[in-house]
């Protein structure tokens, strides 16, 4: 049971890096000209990248990622890979329910079917 506890805390701690990361890149975007960074511009793409490692929700998000990283080798030590790495796809889940409502982002009926299908494909290796 502790194992599957540190696998969710891994997986949180992952879902909340993509978010800090989501939010933090879309200030930088908002403070580089994000249209000039989409024309490959090496100026524009430095600029966002400057405004990007400053933003302190990126760093948050880093900072996630690094403890999430920490606490999967923690699980790898301790758990099958081909038990644990699936059970990353709950964090599949989360991300599309809170994309929804925190980035407003269109949740189609297709993405929620696939999000299904692969929770319905973690479920089947669970239960091996």
């Amino acid at each position: 049971m502790k194992n599957y506890l540190l696998i969710v805390f891994s997986v949180i701690l992952g879902v909340a890096g993509q978010l800090s990361l989501k939010y933090g890149v879309g200030i930088a975007s908002d403070q580089s000209s994000s249209r000039i960074v989409q024309s490959l511009d090496p100026r524009a793409i430095l600029s966002f990248l400057q405004a990007a490692a400053s933003n302190k929700f990126v760093i948050l998000g880093f900072l996630f990622y690094l403890i999430s990283a920490a606490s999967w080798l923690v699980i790898l030590s301790r758990v099958d890979l081909s038990l644990a790495y699936p059970l990353i796809s709950i964090g599949y889940i989360i991300i599309v329910l809170l994309s929804k409502y925190i980035f407003d982002e269109p949740v189609t009926g297709l993405r929620i079917a696939g999000t299904l299908l692969v929770c319905g494909g973690v479920f089947l290796l669970l239960r091996s």
